[in-house]
């Protein structure tokens, strides 16, 4: 019997699955503990359309994604930092300044934790940074590390 699983089952499949069992497993575990419905034309009409949902959702974010990367793509990010006498900032800069200059400066929100630094920046300078946008999407840009 072809069913629609309601809720993930173990060994059998996730939520949303179509999978064929037995009669008597189906009647008798999936369907009176409400796991399963019968895959009728209904519940595969529902899957299908799920299934296109997620599918736009996902084009619509790489399409985010590469147009960021664009955007990304030749700005630079100037962040002012205190320094001591001998050129070593106090601190570090870090990812969650790099984020704000960025929105303060071109308009461009990301999410910090999608930065990808090559270690902490101690010290004033350029330097490039990447964000990972989407899996195998990324952008890079420059950054500028200045006296404030």
């Amino acid at each position: 019997m072809k069913v629609v699983l309601l809720a993930d089952v173990k060994s059998q499949g996730k939520k949303g699955e179509l999978i064929n069992v037995s009669d008597g497993y189906a009647r008798n575990y999936l369907f009176p503990r409400g796991l399963a419905t019968e895959a009728d034309a209904k519940a595969l009409n529902e899957i299908k359309t799920k299934e296109e949902a997620r599918r736009h959702k996902i084009e619509e974010e790489q399409a985010n994604a590469r147009e960021t990367a664009q955007k990304l793509a030749g700005i630079t990010v100037r962040v002012k930092a205190d320094a001591g006498a001998d050129g070593r900032l106090y601190g570090s800069v870090t990812p969650k300044d790099i984020a704000e200059a960025l929105e303060a400066q071109h308009g461009i929100v990301v999410d910090r934790r999608k930065l990808l630094l090559d270690g902490n920046i101690k010290a004033f300078g350029a330097y490039s940074v990447e964000i990972r946008l989407y899996p195998e999407i990324s952008g890079k840009f420059q950054l500028i590390v200045e006296q404030a």
